[in-house]
């Protein structure tokens, strides 16, 4: 029997209703990036601690996700996506009407966790209301959430604190969220679930605990110097022992949390690796960008989100091209050469000096939002290509989790990378500055060493150097990191062309 897809006009309305509630959940992984040194002033926050603001929610995110699968599978697609987009609009509010940095870190926790079904909810309910034929056209539309989300977001937030305040950052959520649960009320389709369908509780604190501990020492490590703190022992040995049970107790369990039945599928394995990958490769640049423009450009908090705008019109271009390239072109070309275009870009920024206009920020942004639209389409396209439609649902849920945490993963590690290096280089710099060094005399014939202000100043320049330096040697590690993911690629099977209706997703 046919499957019973939507009625046209009605399948339209519900995909801009999905559409506006993963958007919603996306933008709000950066929108707050340029917003931040407003948020840590009206915090009272440290340097290390404000970056909770953004690595708490997508770790929640992260932690969550896999839960989705088994509560669609239970209660229904319809009811999971109704209530996460409720409790996700709710925290938002509460998270603008924060008085301080913790109240602020905890309903970001909550909101992550409420808003984790709805990417992966909103991918699987356009597969289940498309034809299969359709589905390159999906993806597509679905990819303008994925991608589009983390790439307005700066420009939304840049506006917001400079023309009303931070906090609206948080309160823009309400009216779309509260539109998108109207419009999916009314027009999407029920998925019953199964009152059988069982969950394994054990399975999921071992991965919530694991995912957990790994962020915190991503985060923390660098604040608390790294193995010479008991505190990161801890957390290494917590998060080595929950992923180890979390196998074991997978392979051994009668109905394990996530089934390993998917992990046997290769081209679902190869892409979800990719998708970490294509996490960093999104989410890095967006955390490092706006405070590289604010304090080493000067550029007000307006001017870094229209920097960082044009890359919507890099993923328009991108996205345009998918629909009518994904059943012509082989997929694996596609993800490469977008991998090959994200790695240009970050090598691109990589020659960036003190003396940079802004137009390397935009050009380069342009790349990088075509690089990263011509990877998501056809690499969704990829992961479920070969994957059986009853491990949907989980697949979907896992494919989100590893493309949230690399990009959770990303920003800790880029900010580690940039903290150490801007020490290195400001002490490599420092110990040449001697009054009797005939270069230091050269370049600066008029310092004179026993005036304060002229070594404040001369301090400043070092460090506005030395910070310089930290960023283009993480842009290129970035580099390294997309022509690696390149190179998976040819790992990838190619899937068959699809001509025939497949099997719906059944298991809710």
């Amino acid at each position: 029997m046919n499957h019973p897809y939507p009625p046209p006009a009605t399948r339209r309305l519900m995909t801009f209703f999905v559409m506006a509630a993963a958007i919603m959940n996306q933008i709000d992984t950066t929108i707050a990036n340029v917003a931040l040194p407003h948020i840590q002033g009206s915090t009272s926050a440290s340097r290390e601690q404000i970056t909770w603001v953004l690595t708490s929610y997508i770790v929640a995110l992260a932690i969550f996700t896999p839960l989705t699968g088994w509560l669609a599978g239970r209660f229904g697609r319809k009811r999971v996506v109704l209530t996460s987009i409720f409790f996700f609009t709710v925290m938002s509010g509460l998270c603008g009407a924060a008085t301080n940095l913790d109240e602020l870190i905890l309903f970001r926790v909550l909101q992550g966790m409420a808003g984790a079904a709805l990417v992966p909810m909103s991918q699987a309910t356009l597969l289940d209301a498309y034809p299969p034929e359709e589905h390159g056209s999906a993806m597509a539309i679905f990819g303008m959430a994925a991608i589009t989300g983390p790439l307005v977001g700066p420009l939304a937030g840049g506006w917001l604190t400079e023309y009303i305040s931070w906090r609206w950052c948080f309160f823009i959520n309400l009216p779309v969220g509260i539109m998108a649960w109207l419009g999916l009320t009314a027009t999407m389709p029920e998925y019953a679930g199964k009152k059988g369908a069982r969950l394994d509780f054990l399975g999921f604190v071992l991965l919530a605990v694991g995912i957990g501990a790994l962020q915190l020492l991503f985060d923390r490590g660098q604040v608390q110097d790294w193995f010479s703190s008991t505190e990161i022992w801890i957390e290494t040995v917590l998060a080595g022992c929950a992923f180890y049970l979390f196998i074991v107790h997978s392979m051994t369990t009668k109905h394990p949390f996530v089934s390993p039945a998917v992990f046997t599928d290769r081209n679902f394995v190869i892409c979800s690796i990719v998708g970490f990958f294509l996490g960093v490769l999104i989410y890095s640049p967006m955390s490092l960008l706006p405070e590289m423009l604010s304090n080493l450009f000067g550029y007000p908090i307006i001017d870094v989100g229209m920097a960082m705008a044009p890359r919507g019109l890099g993923v328009l271009i991108a996205m345009l091209a998918m629909g009518r390239l994904i059943n012509r072109v082989d997929p694996r070309l596609l993800i490469g050469f977008g991998m090959l275009l994200a790695a240009f870009s970050m090598w691109h920024l990589s020659h960036m000096t003190l003396q940079s206009s802004d137009w390397i920020v935009v050009t380069t942004g342009v790349i990088q939002g075509m690089g990263s639209s011509s990877i998501f389409v056809p690499l969704s396209m990829m992961t479920f290509s070969t994957l059986p439609a009853h491990l949907r649902n989980e697949g979907a849920a896992l494919n989100t989790l590893l493309r949230s945490y690399g990009g959770a993963a990303g920003i800790a590690l880029v900010q580690v990378l940039i903290y150490r290096n801007e020490a290195k280089v400001q002490s490599r710099l420092t110990e040449g500055l001697r009054p009797d060094n005939p270069v230091v005399h050269s370049a600066m014939p008029d310092a004179d060493f026993t005036l304060p202000s002229s070594i404040a100043g001369i301090e400043h320049e070092i460090v506005r150097q030395a910070t310089m330096v930290a960023y283009i040697d993480a842009f290129w590690a970035l580099s390294i990191v997309g022509i690696l993911a390149c190179a998976m690629v040819f790992l990838l099977q190619r899937p068959q062309r699809i001509t025939a209706p497949a099997e719906p997703i059944s298991g809710e």
